[in-house]
């Protein structure tokens, strides 16, 4: 019978440690709803952002990628961000897709304006750039240097 009671024990804090570890996951991976505000921005490609990025104004976090969707008309990349309520965010803000190294991950950068007027919850940001992946990058040295030899001659 005391085999029994220290299995069940033993049993008991296998369990809540598990349950530990769960909770520290849930709560250093932020899956609760973002809080914020919305805000969408269109991209002409966004190169493997996807929904949980982060969105960064000088390389801090201010919000998050919450929806990444297709317009049906223009076939532009729609993305849904959600920006903290205490970061308001001027009508002249540009957004850009960037990457974290050659093997890291992809947010959103904010680049902001100096415009007195603020984009409301749920407004766009008009002005963005696209993503530059490494594969465009050097097409475009492989491209000037084939058109500079070329004027050489």
């Amino acid at each position: 019978m005391r085999r029994h009671v220290i299995e069940t024990v033993m049993g008991a804090v296998v369990l809540v440690v598990a349950g530990l570890f769960v909770y520290f996951a849930y709560v250093s991976a932020e899956i609760g709803a973002p809080t914020g505000y919305p805000v969408v921005a269109s991209f002409y490609k966004i190169g493997g952002l996807g929904v949980g990025s982060d969105v960064r104004i000088s390389g801090i976090k201010v919000g998050k990628v919450v929806e990444n969707n297709l317009d049906p008309e223009t076939f532009d990349a729609v993305v849904t961000m959600t920006i903290v309520n205490d970061i308001k965010l001027p009508d002249d803000t540009v957004a850009v897709v960037g990457s974290d190294g050659l093997l890291g991950g992809k947010y959103v950068r904010l680049d902001p304006g100096s415009s007195k007027t603020m984009i409301e919850p749920g407004g766009r940001i008009a002005q963005t750039r696209a993503f530059k992946s490494l594969e465009d990058q050097v097409g475009d040295i492989i491209f000037l240097a084939t058109s500079a030899s070329k004027k050489d001659q």
